[in-house]
């Protein structure tokens, strides 16, 4: 990402991760499937994951559903988007579960892992949110935006802006559009922010594009208080579980990754979220 993976932050964060992780490596385990040895299905496997939904989601599994498949899990939980995939990549945790394929995508070829996706579980439809008007059509020449500054989450947030004609973008950008790409502003200026303090400056700016974990954890429901929502229908940004290359076929992440698209969880997931986290179930795109 643009500021949050710069090798000396990366580097940084991985050490720091190393401290309170130590552990968790060996009580996951994920290095012997990755270097060809079977993995130990006594020990329990370690997820990163997002306070909520993914955290939420797991937790259910673990209380209500692991213990018939045999499987020991243990779920730990991240504020950013940085440290999962490192402490995925470094063997700090089993796997991970926080994350879209566009995002993993660029995350493994600007920081040279190899994390690959194993289900899809569910959608956050992205949201922009405001405190100070009540419809899009009151966002105008003046007005202040803020933005995700990861470079797969402001595209996304971008088309979302574009869709609902508050901006203009440059034609064939896709997800990768950034704020040079804006063709017309239509008056309004930006704030680009890490996603997780998005929520935290709702108060300041006149909008916000905000993930739907983080407003979930920001106590905003999307389906009820966003202006407008990302339609689900056809979209790319399915949440997944996720793992090193070479441990998909760890017997735990196999039994994980059946629990995550099993009947419980779609039910937990439409009665606890209300439309505001959906159910996306199968393959990850390639």
């Amino acid at each position: 990402m643009r500021k949050n993976t710069k090798p000396t932050v990366l580097a940084a964060a991985t050490a720091a991760l190393a401290l309170g992780l130590t552990a968790c490596g060996s009580a996951s385990d994920p290095s012997s499937a990755a270097s060809g040895g079977a993995a130990d299905e006594s020990k329990p496997l370690v997820v990163a994951a997002s306070p909520s939904p993914h955290a939420d989601v797991l937790n259910f599994v673990k209380d209500k559903l692991a213990a018939k498949e045999g499987l020991k899990l243990e779920v730990k939980e991240f504020t950013d988007y940085v440290l999962p995939n490192t402490a995925t990549e470094q063997g700090q945790v089993g796997a991970n579960y926080f994350q879209h394929k566009p995002y993993l995508d660029d995350f493994n070829k600007k920081n040279g892992t190899h994390i690959v996706p194993v289900v899809n579980v569910h959608l956050e439809p992205l949201g922009l949110y405001s405190k100070k008007v009540k419809a899009i059509t009151d966002l105008g020449p003046g007005h202040t935006v803020a933005v995700p500054n990861d470079t797969t989450n402001e595209g996304r947030a971008l088309q979302l802006l574009a869709a609902n004609n508050l901006i203009t973008l440059k034609e064939g950008v896709g997800t990768s559009a950034k704020l040079s790409d804006i063709t017309d502003k239509k008056g309004l200026e930006f704030k680009e922010l890490e996603a997780a303090t998005v929520p935290r400056a709702l108060g300041d700016v006149d909008a916000a594009v905000i993930n739907g974990n983080y407003a979930l954890e920001a106590k905003l429901s999307p389906a009820k208080d966003a202006l407008v929502l990302e339609k689900s229908e056809g979209n790319p940004y399915a949440n997944f579980l996720a793992v090193k290359a070479g441990n998909e076929k760890d017997p735990r992440v196999e039994k994980l990754a059946k629990l995550l698209n099993s009947d419980e969880v779609r039910k937990f997931i439409e009665e606890k979220y209300q439309g505001s986290v959906t159910p996306a179930f199968g393959t990850p795109a390639s």
